[in-house]
């Protein structure tokens, strides 16, 4: 069983530079996702946030987007 290391929001945020608010606000339901990057132990209301998972989403290289989103809804792709 590989090792992970659980985090409260106030932790994880001092780890990544946020603030715990931003966290539970912004980027818990839309960025992180329950089950990969958060558990909610014995079913409770309690978050800890899986720092390994976190840590190698935050690193990872993301593509460069050459969409322009348009007045008008859409994207052009140029």
């Amino acid at each position: 069983m590989s090792h992970q290391t659980f985090l409260t929001t106030e932790e994880l945020a001092q780890r990544i530079k946020y603030d715990a608010r931003t966290i539970r606000n912004q980027l818990k339901d839309s960025v992180l996702i329950e089950g990969v990057h958060y558990v909610r132990p014995f079913g409770g209301r309690k978050i800890l946030y899986i720092w390994e998972q976190i840590l190698e989403d935050m690193t990872k290289v993301q593509p460069r987007s050459t969409s322009i989103p348009m007045a008008a809804g859409g994207v052009c792709n140029g």
